[in-house]
């Protein structure tokens, strides 16, 4: 599953030629801002984030998001490198966001645009979504307060870890 945030997270006003993760958002009066890309598996446990600037679409992300995720390592043969499946909103629904998952032997599961309701992707969606308010409950990510990326994306992945610690202890 992939997707980003409903809202980019706002940020304070940045040198000018600053980094390249944040552009102006278009649905909050140009602020500058960014948004989280995340790939969880079913059960919400974040495998991959990145974060792109707001101005950016989502399908551009799409490539970067998934060659994320780490080998998952099996007992015996070849270690996998990606899921089996991947379900998206519409956002998604490029001819060359289905091409690069199937280069990737993935099977794309994409809501199309204009024919298929949001509501029959809403059960895997949901997920994604509450992962991506998980990683809200962390102040430092709820608004971005880092100037610098790479800063910014050590955040990320720390909050991600957090969320697999408590996983892992709730259910291991």
């Amino acid at each position: 599953m992939t997707g980003s945030g409903p809202r980019s997270t706002p940020q304070r006003s940045l040198p000018p030629g600053g980094p390249k993760r944040t552009g102006p958002n278009p649905t909050d009066r140009g602020k500058k801002g960014s948004k989280r890309h995340l790939v969880v598996d079913r059960r919400g446990v974040p495998l991959a984030v990145i974060h792109t600037a707001a101005n950016v679409h989502d399908s551009k992300a799409l490539e970067e998001a998934v060659d994320a995720v780490s080998p998952i390592r099996k007992p015996r043969g070849r270690p996998r490198k990606r899921p089996k499946k991947l379900h998206a909103d519409k956002g998604y629904d490029f001819p060359r966001c289905r091409q690069a998952l199937r280069k990737r032997r993935i099977t794309p599961r994409i809501a199309r645009r204009g024919i298929e309701s949001s509501e029959r992707l809403g059960r895997y969606r949901w997920v994604v979504e509450r992962t991506l308010s998980w990683l809200n409950r962390y102040r430092r990510l709820k608004v971005r307060y880092e100037r610098r990326d790479d800063t910014h994306q050590a955040f990320l992945d720390l909050g991600c870890a957090l969320i697999c610690w408590r996983y892992v202890q709730r259910f291991c």
